[in-house]
């Protein structure tokens, strides 16, 4: 059982790199500074970035060993999450790239937080 879940969490990760490389070359094409690196050819980790608008960024770093997203400001940490809730703000995200938001109006947090 453990080997098999193994497995799973592996492609998990690998799809997900997969899907960060996809977004950041969505997101360049959109106006936006973004990039996505990984090491190797196993796609077993990566680490996404892309600027929003005159200081802020967001970087998502994926592996084994777990996920992050950090959003700053002006060098300051807005927001860090770990595991699912950091993927689940890749949706907010890919929402400024649906409804096509350009960088400029993207100045808020992406986060949901006050």
């Amino acid at each position: 059982m453990f080997i098999r879940l193994a497995e799973q969490h592996r492609q998990f990760v690998r799809d997900l790199v997969m899907n960060l490389q996809a977004l950041a070359i969505v997101l360049e094409n959109k106006g936006y500074l973004a990039s996505c690196y990984t090491c190797g050819g196993q796609m077993n980790s990566a680490s996404f970035m892309v600027s929003l608008g005159e200081n802020h960024l967001i970087r998502f770093l994926v592996s084994d060993y777990g996920i992050t997203w950090t959003e700053m400001r002006d060098d300051r940490e807005l927001m860090k999450l770990e595991g699912a809730e950091a993927i689940s703000q890749l949706q907010d995200l890919g929402n400024l790239v649906k409804y096509q938001i350009m960088p400029s109006e993207a100045c808020a947090p992406v986060g949901n937080f006050a």
